[in-house]
């Protein structure tokens, strides 16, 4: 969640927009910061699993080793 970016949208009944740049399509939004904070983490795990499923490599962001069928590929903390 360190990478995550924080917006405020103005108008919106979900103001706080919340993205990921590192992981395409990897955004949310809430009414609140937590909010927002929240479902992007459910978001971030269905990108993952999806990623996963079709086979796509996780993006490397230093830190940890994941292995999928794959390949295997370094991630943060």
């Amino acid at each position: 969640m360190e990478r995550a970016v924080y917006k405020t949208l103005e108008g919106e009944d979900e103001p706080i927009f919340v993205s990921v740049p590192e992981l395409p399509g990897a955004w949310a939004t809430g009414k609140t910061v937590e909010e927002a904070r929240k479902r992007l983490i459910g978001v971030i795990e269905e990108w993952i699993l999806l990623g996963v499923r079709l086979g796509h490599p996780i993006p490397p962001i230093g830190g940890h080793t994941i292995s999928t069928p794959q390949e295997s590929v370094t991630v943060a903390e």
